[in-house]
């Protein structure tokens, strides 16, 4: 017979902790983990789901209908009250008011199963939740392989073995890396292989039912990151919760103006992570396409080249993780921000730290380039600091949002800077006296509206002449509004979401912007009529991150995908109504 069932303290500190860390509490997971000597338990370096714990709380709360209802050998049908978490249920009829046909119901025909015999989860009786909210800030990826999935959601808390997946049919070869300040970092690069007559279906790219959606399949856990290369217009970045960076070969249009229909198998770029966390938080490539900055959540930086091979790695985040990773807009300068409050400057032909800045209290969330020399931070104390290269204070220090500042970005043309917050707003800075050196102008545009946190703001690239710069603002209010930069107006507000939004990204050329978020959808708009021309549902999983390539006949958006998968929507299939 199976034992009492036992709950312990630890367990319940991990699920917290993972819940936290799932919803964008980086500040609170951080001080849970060191209070509860949370490293130093037995089940810390178990794999927890992404959702468990709303999906436990979930469960519970159907058993606790089930049993509220259950009288004698009957089940109360007629009760239409919800249940709640923190209220108490009060039925709304009588509980002997029963329907006809289940006088004679037996328990097990009416009790609602929540998982399948293998563990696997059931039909679920009730809408799926927003299992998937996003960390505050999206970055960079990198890393090893990930530990074996060995946990199967189930009602009970068994653990179970469940089978690995197919290894990709490649060929494995290591390459040397360099060891920069002490720290000596190993990878792996996978190269393709078409020995096989038949490669490997988990990493070969497929059609989606949709025929302008091709997935790309071959990560191993929750994708988080992607980013097209500038410069080699076939080539993507695509990173994973398991520190693994994937560079696809998606293919041109031919000379009959179609995708090629078999991709290249992808190069896989796999750096074991320092410490056990290891989720990749931010991509970006150099203004050449030659290098990929890569942030990930075990505090090391780490750039590698378009072949996946190591150019240089560094550890002086060691008190934090790398939430973003960006190069100057010429390439010779990379900035990183991390929880551990610091921001540094690496100078990326020497390979070499150039300065470490200590301007937030708590964490740094965001960075962005101004210029060549200047570039704006912001972090959790609600602060935004405009910064020199050559400076280690601040030239300018932007207050006024009473929470932390989640992203920071600046216009196309570098006069204004736009931040968005915990607090529910977003705030327009004029700029011009720091990169033109102009009249000072400190009158601050604020942009209110949302019901929650602003999670994304994103400019639009192009701008008419005569008319004002253009942003869109993203929140987990499930919205996202169309904004006058200058004015502050909110020209639209979107809400067919209905989860948290997680990503925006304007088309280069400025006439469109698409939404993705924890619901799985994917909108795109038109910015002149402010309407929806498209959407794309991923199904119950979310789409943390967009990237859209615009070149030529190419135009498509890259998505990273909550089902261990990038999807690639070709828009050139889509007409616009």
């Amino acid at each position: 017979m199976v034992g009492l069932l036992h709950i312990s303290a630890e367990e319940v500190n991990c699920l917290i902790y993972a819940y936290f860390k799932d919803s964008g509490f980086q500040h609170s997971a951080f001080v849970l983990r060191a209070e509860g000597q949370l490293e130093h338990t037995h089940v810390f370096r178990k794999h927890v789901p992404r959702g468990e714990l709303i999906e436990l709380l979930s469960k519970a709360l159907l058993f606790s209908e089930v049993e509220a209802h259950w009288k004698g050998d009957n089940m109360t049908m007629s009760c239409h009250n919800p249940f709640k978490l923190l209220e108490h249920h009060v039925c709304s009829s009588p509980s002997n008011s029963l329907p006809p046909h289940q006088a004679t119901a037996s328990p097990q025909a009416t009790v609602p199963s929540t998982s399948a015999p293998n563990g696997s989860p059931a039909t679920p009786l009730r809408p799926p939740t927003d299992n998937a909210m996003k960390r505050k800030a999206s970055g960079t990826p990198v890393l090893d392989e990930r530990p074996k999935e060995k946990r199967a959601k189930t009602s009970s808390p068994v653990e179970v073995e469940l089978p690995t997946m197919p290894e990709p049919s490649v060929e494995r070869s290591a390459i040397s890396q360099s060891s920069v300040a002490g720290h000596e970092n190993t990878s792996t690069v996978v190269q393709p292989s078409h020995q096989d007559a038949q490669p490997d279906p988990g990493t070969v790219e497929t059609e989606s039912a949709d025929a302008s959606v091709q997935i790309l399949k071959g990560h191993k856990a929750e994708v988080f990151v992607c980013a097209w290369n500038p410069v080699h217009r076939t080539t993507l970045a695509s990173g994973s919760k398991d520190s693994v960076v994937h560079l696809w070969n998606v293919p041109s249009l031919d000379q009959n103006g179609d995708i090629q229909p078999q991709p290249d198998l992808p190069l896989t770029c796999a750096y074991p992570p320092k410490d056990e966390q290891g989720d990749l938080t931010s991509l970006d490539w150099s203004a050449d396409g030659s290098l990929l900055a890569i942030g990930c959540y075990d505090s090391v930086l780490r750039i590698c080249d378009t072949n996946g091979k190591m150019y240089f790695s560094h550890s002086q985040h060691d008190k934090g993780p790398i939430f973003a990773a960006r190069f100057s807009p010429g390439g010779r300068w990379l900035v990183t921000a991390s929880l551990d409050g610091s921001v540094c400057v690496w100078d990326v032909q020497g390979k070499r730290l150039h300065r470490h800045y200590m301007v937030h209290q708590k964490c740094c969330l965001d960075v962005d380039w101004l210029s060549e020399s200047e570039f704006a931070t912001s972090g959790s104390d609600g602060l935004v600091h405009i910064m020199n290269i050559n400076n280690p204070n601040p030239l300018k220090s932007l207050s006024g949002h009473k929470s932390e500042v989640n992203q920071v970005r600046g216009s196309p043309s570098r006069t204004r800077l736009a931040s968005c917050s915990d607090d529910k707003t977003a705030r327009i800075w004029n700029i011009e006296d720091i990169v033109y050196d102009r009249p000072q102008n400190d009158r601050v545009v604020v942009l209110p509206g949302h019901k929650e946190a602003v999670s994304n703001i994103a400019w639009c690239p192009v701008t008419a002449s005569g008319e004002n710069e253009l942003l869109v603002t993203a929140s987990f209010d499930h919205t996202a509004r169309l904004w006058d930069s200058v004015t502050g107006q909110c020209l639209r507000e979107f809400d067919d979401h209905k989860g948290s939004v997680f990503s925006l990204a304007f088309s280069p050329n400025g006439k469109q912007f698409a939404t993705a978020g924890g619901d799985g959808h994917l909108f795109i708009y038109n910015v002149q009529t402010k309407q929806k021309i498209w959407s794309y549902s991923a199904g119950k999983f979310g789409i943390f991150e967009l990237s859209w390539q615009q070149s030529g006949k190419l135009n498509r958006i890259a998505m990273a995908l909550g089902n261990r998968s990038v999807g690639v929507v070709d828009l050139t299939r889509i007409q616009e109504p």
